[in-house]
């Protein structure tokens, strides 16, 4: 941090105002509360879905949000989800307050301060990691504590030197943001372009295919329970709905073996390569009549199994109503491993493009951050 720059801490030059609490008492008027939902996670304002609520005037009065207000989001989150977003609300129009999840932080001198700096700079500290320490854990939701909140140092330098800063980071964010749009479309792109074409081959129904019922191709069986006591660290994957969730001493079938879910996760299918024991979660394909599996597993990743499941709750998927299906299938196991064969290329060439995306979602995130670190020490 520069040495002709001031600094000062956050409680010195804000004042900050808790939320709302639901009121009882009348007179009420309608205003637009701005909650956690309300929060992006790069520091901007969602107001797509502002919720209106009737609000005693008397709190409003003290609560009412103005250009350039800055909220904090001070509780929520989940045990494992940490608080300490904030928001900058630049509405010129409009009634709009703030909910009892969040705090407001308002500049105290307008000419020492710039109101977008500040919020840069609170949103660094956020995506820092720096304010997890000030977060205590409370009946399930995380609260971040103002007072120690209020303790952050703020560098402060001439007000002219704070719009420049602004000014470039406001600029680069728009470039990444727009790159990381690009990448995030690569990314989808990739994976529905093989969806495609791993529909397309099984839609093609070529010389040689059969319609049979489901279950004269494959046959779905429900996994086993298996108590956590009993879970030792071995050499054999643990299946779940969701794929391998451990590794344990025991197993239960032979591999190499396809897995999908039955509650949960349903329509995600796996291709387990060592003995396995698939969960209570899970269906695994307990006869393959002579079918070579890693066919099934693909043909299994193009069928609608979602649209056999069931239940209010827990969607749950009854394998019953699957196996009378009729499907078509390539009678030729040959023919199977040379589909299989042909589609484990592409899927391993898709894999390699959503890890080059992937990855270029993550250093655009990180440049972010080493923006507004140089920002922030003087340096930008």
């Amino acid at each position: 941090m520069r040495k002709d720059w001031e600094i000062k801490r956050l409680g010195e030059i804000c004042e900050i105002f808790n939320g709302l609490w639901k009121g009882k008492k009348p007179p009420f008027t309608e205003v637009g509360v701005i909650r956690n939902t309300n929060f992006t996670k790069e520091g901007y304002l969602d107001d797509s879905d502002i919720a209106y609520l009737p609000v005693e005037i008397k709190q409003y009065e003290k609560r009412k949000l103005e250009y350039g207000d800055i909220i904090l989001e001070k509780s929520g989150g989940g045990p494992k989800q940490p608080v300490g977003r904030v928001v900058l609300f630049e509405k010129k129009g409009g009634e709009f307050s703030f909910s009892n999840f969040t705090s407001t932080i308002r500049i105290i001198d307008n000419d020492l301060l710039d109101y977008n700096f500040l919020h840069r700079y609170l949103y660094f500290q956020y995506i820092s990691g720096n304010t997890e320490p000030m977060q205590r854990q409370s009946t399930g939701i995380r609260n971040l504590q103002l007072n120690e909140y209020k303790e952050i140092l703020v560098p402060i330098p001439p007000i002219s030197e704070q719009q420049r800063i602004v000014s470039i980071l406001d600029n680069a964010f728009a470039a990444i943001a727009k790159a990381k749009a690009n990448a995030a479309q690569n990314l989808k792109n990739a994976k529905e372009l093989f969806e495609s074409y791993l529909q397309g081959v099984f839609d093609k129904k070529g010389e040689g295919w059969e319609e049979r019922r489901f279950d004269e191709i494959c046959v779905l069986q429900r996994g086993f329970d298996l108590p956590t006591r009993l879970r030792n660290d071995g050499g054999f994957p643990l299946v779940s709905s969701s794929g391998k969730t451990d590794m344990i001493d025991l197993w239960k079938v032979k591999a190499p073996g396809v897995v999908t879910g039955r509650s949960g996760s349903i329509g995600n299918v796996h291709f387990i390569e060592e003995d396995f024991w698939p969960l209570n979660t899970a269906l695994y394909i307990k006869e393959f009549h002579g079918n070579y599996e890693k066919c099934i597993y693909y043909f299994l990743k193009q069928f609608n199994l979602n649209k056999y499941s069931s239940g209010a709750g827990v969607p749950t998927l009854n394998r019953n109503n699957v196996h009378c299906e009729m499907v078509w299938f390539p009678t030729s196991r040959i023919e199977q491993q040379t589909m299989a064969q042909i589609l484990d290329v592409l899927y391993d060439e898709t894999k390699k493009l959503e890890t080059i995306y992937q990855q270029k979602i993550e250093d655009l995130e990180e440049l972010r951050k080493k923006l507004l670190q140089k920002a922030f020490n003087g340096e930008l």
